[in-house]
């Protein structure tokens, strides 16, 4: 029983992060209207579309492919599931260094990939 919700919660915390990284990464790549280019000014981007295609493509598409993985018990879930939690904690890392605290997202994505990590570690331990 113990594991089956550890599962769960694993999809859903993974399908959460999947969701908000696919219609930010598409808000960029759309342009990111209303968002500050100065935000930038620190970075080698020039304006969003990358690091938006980057946040769509690699965190979102690791995070739903990590949901899927742990929910579907796939045989390389441990890979998965590790892997996307080092690319969401580099990625809000990283993003928190080049433009700074902008949004209280970046807080809560930093706390929704250590409370992953956690459970990851809880539920793969016994295995």
């Amino acid at each position: 029983m113990k594991e089956k919700i550890l599962r769960y919660l694993l999809s859903i915390l993974f399908l959460f992060i999947a969701l908000n990284a696919f219609g930010g990464g598409y808000y960029g790549m759309s342009g990111a209207d209303g968002i500050p280019i100065e935000w930038l000014e620190n970075s080698p981007f020039k304006n969003y579309f990358l690091p938006s295609f980057i946040l769509f493509t690699i965190v979102g598409g690791s995070s739903l492919f990590a949901s899927i993985s742990v929910f579907k018990k796939f045989n390389f879930e441990k890979f998965s599931v590790f892997s996307s939690v080092v690319i969401i904690l580099v990625w809000i890392t990283t993003q928190v260094l080049i433009i700074g605290y902008v949004s209280w997202m970046q807080p809560t994505i930093a706390v929704l990939g250590l409370v992953i990590l956690i459970l990851s570690i809880l539920l793969y331990k016994k295995i």
